[in-house]
């Protein structure tokens, strides 16, 4: 899995690209910690370049925005189609993230 990183008025935009299973998840929730670490708290991730998410990626996903609430921070999902939003669809994970048809959506939600 390969993540790009911008940020747009103190959100940090991340787009995820590849696929995001168990062998890949450590390599996000590293990620994440650093930008926790650097004190981002406001996040989009975009996913348009997920080709896939197994159910390791979901609870990745999962804990990371528990760990913005906690922090009153923020963690939007845009950019999903095909089988990863089906798994969302299926998974009932789209009943816990707000997620957005693209990034400016999201961003403006946000608001950033």
């Amino acid at each position: 899995m390969q993540i790009t990183t911008t940020t747009k008025n103190d959100t940090t935009i991340a787009t995820l690209a590849g696929r995001m299973d168990a062998m890949t998840t450590t390599e996000f929730d590293r990620w994440f910690a650093e930008q926790q670490a650097a004190g981002n708290n406001r996040f989009v991730l975009d996913l348009q370049g997920l080709d896939y998410i197994s159910s390791a990626g979901l609870r990745s996903l999962l804990a990371a925005a528990k760990q913005m609430k906690a922090r009153n921070g923020s963690l939007l999902l845009c950019g999903l189609s095909g089988t990863v939003e089906e798994v969302f669809k299926m998974s009932g994970f789209l009943t816990i993230f707000q997620s957005f048809s693209s990034v400016e959506d999201a961003l403006q939600a946000s608001g950033a």
